[in-house]
């Protein structure tokens, strides 16, 4: 693989830039690999990359039914930042943040991370007690967020009314250092470093089944074939439930549409990510200069991947009243996509019972920010079989014995 320097873009631009390689191979599937990995979105083409660099394991297969990177990967609102409450969220989250902030560089793929700050405003008293409850938690493991009260608010973000009609802007929980990153660019770089190892990332390929002999996997059943494994790992988000039934087992997950939408371009307006969990929605400005809106999921299961009319208005509306100039913008486009939620809504990366099967899912609403670190701590797994320091809390286990990573109410967002 030819790295990528601004020699080489001078280089090229003397020769009409023909020199330039394909950025990923995209072989037909072998019969055998060491390690097949079901999924190529972020959380998927993550852990082949750490399977390589960290333990040398390069025989690998990515699989994706569709195209690279065409799920949530490529469907999310961009947003990273570790401020959450429970100690194993905080560890793997803030692992993942802090391999966001060398990326570019280890991929040599530039991410366009922007570490511009994320704010999540505090809009009633209950919400500063949480809040601050969440600072002194993240003190204690080293993750650099503090309250803010209205006036530093203001100063950050002048376009906001924090005078609101029905709730004012008390405060927020600042992380200075959080932010966001192209996604589509997370997808490829890491399937530019896959595939330079050696490893095949194979699309338009979707398996219809899972063989095993003696209780271990040893094959998965394709529209490209059947190919033999040693070991497999699911990383398929929202259609993870599905694929677990191929497998012989049953998982906690309930899918659902999580929907977003931008507005047309305008000028810089805003500098930091926003998340207001009380009137429910977030706001950040992409560099194209559209505001990338989000908001609930929906409260249904579904596998849609498209918008609905109830979530324009409902998001909208929440979000108008404390940035108002957002009434006169008019939306470019919209769309949905599909996450698998836990009851606890935190994460699943685990052994199976299937032998030497590991899944990945339940990141909900989460998925994106948790791209390196979720690859970093599922390579760990998938390599030595057992979980390491960052995934052991996430197992199946912790379900039916109680030990529940619960931060449907800590998340900041009321999903």
């Amino acid at each position: 693989m030819r790295r990528y320097s601004v020699f080489a873009i001078a280089r090229e631009a003397m020769r009409q830039h023909n020199g330039w390689d394909r950025a990923w191979a995209s072989p037909e599937p072998k019969s055998h690999y060491d390690v097949i990995i079901v999924g190529a979105g972020g959380h998927g083409l993550a852990t082949a990359y750490y399977l390589g660099k960290n333990f040398g394991i390069k025989n690998v297969a990515i699989i994706e039914k569709g195209w690279l990177g065409g799920g949530n990967t490529g469907r999310n609102t961009t947003i990273i930042r570790s401020n959450y409450l429970q100690d194993p969220s905080a560890a793997i989250y803030e692992k993942a943040r802090s391999l966001y902030e060398t990326l570019s560089q280890d991929l040599n793929y530039n991410i366009m991370f922007s570490p511009r700050g994320v704010m999540m405003l505090a809009q009633t008293e209950s919400e500063i007690r949480g809040y601050r409850r969440t600072e002194y938690a993240n003190t204690l493991q080293g993750v650099e967020t503090r309250f803010i009260g209205p006036n530093e608010v203001k100063r950050l973000v002048p376009i906001m009314n924090i005078h609101g009609p029905r709730y004012p802007v008390l405060g927020a929980l600042w992380q200075p250092r959080a932010g966001t990153a192209r996604h589509d660019a997370v997808a490829w770089g890491y399937a530019r470093a896959c595939s330079d190892m050696g490893m095949d990332v194979i699309q338009n390929c979707e398996v219809t089944g899972i063989e095993s002999v003696g209780g271990q996997v040893s094959a998965v059943v394709t529209t490209k074939g059947t190919i033999g494994t040693k070991k497999l790992a699911m990383v398929v988000a929202g259609h993870s439930g599905h694929l677990a039934n191929m497998a012989g087992f049953r998982l906690p997950v309930e899918s659902v549409a999580l929907q977003a939408m931008v507005s047309e371009p305008i000028k810089p307006a805003i500098d930091v990510v926003v998340m207001a969990n009380t009137v429910h929605g977030y706001l950040s400005q992409s560099d194209k200069g559209e505001m990338v809106i989000g908001g609930g999921a929906d409260h249904f299961n579904n596998y849609t991947q498209r918008g609905s009319w109830m979530h324009i208005e409902e998001t909208t509306r929440a979000l108008v009243e404390t940035f108002p100039m957002l009434s006169r913008l008019k939306m470019l486009r919209q769309w949905g996509g599909i996450v698998d939620m836990t009851g606890d809504r935190s994460p699943i990366i685990s052994k199976t019972p299937l032998g030497n099967t590991f899944i990945n899912c339940g990141w909900g609403t989460g998925g994106f920010k948790s791209i390196p670190g979720s690859g970093w701590a599922m390579a760990e797994l998938v390599a030595k079989g057992e979980p390491g320091p960052l995934a052991q809390a996430f197992s199946l286990d912790r379900f039916r014995e109680g030990r529940f990573i619960d931060e449907s109410v800590a998340a900041g967002v009321a999903h």
